[in-house]
């Protein structure tokens, strides 16, 4: 049994690099504000579709519950603080998420 016996099957084939997931856009000039309160806790089962990569202090998710969809935001630094925007239908909470994300919403 030679060299070959002792290798992996696949080895040689590169890892893609790990991934880094999307970013929110810094706010434009004139961005539509977002009313962010605190948490209700008013479902006991959040399910969390899409969210902002992990390596910015500041993380979106978009959420659904009870049949609604909101916005979950956590600031992480010395204190964390989590907030949530209000509850929307799918439709209007989708566009929402994608004005935040290319600035237009903040």
């Amino acid at each position: 049994m030679g060299a070959s016996a002792d290798k992996q099957p696949g080895a040689d084939i590169p890892l893609p690099p790990p991934y880094h997931g999307i970013h929110a856009s810094p706010p434009w000039d004139r961005h539509y504000k977002i009313a962010w309160s605190k948490p209700t806790n008013r479902s006991d089962r959040v399910r969390v579709h899409r969210h902002t990569c992990e390596c910015k202090a500041t993380i979106y998710e978009l959420c659904s519950a009870g049949g609604l969809m909101f916005i979950r935001r956590t600031k992480r630094g010395v204190k964390v603080e989590v907030r949530e925007s209000e509850r929307l239908v799918s439709a209007r909470m989708r566009l929402l998420w994608l004005r935040l994300l290319s600035g237009e919403a903040h």
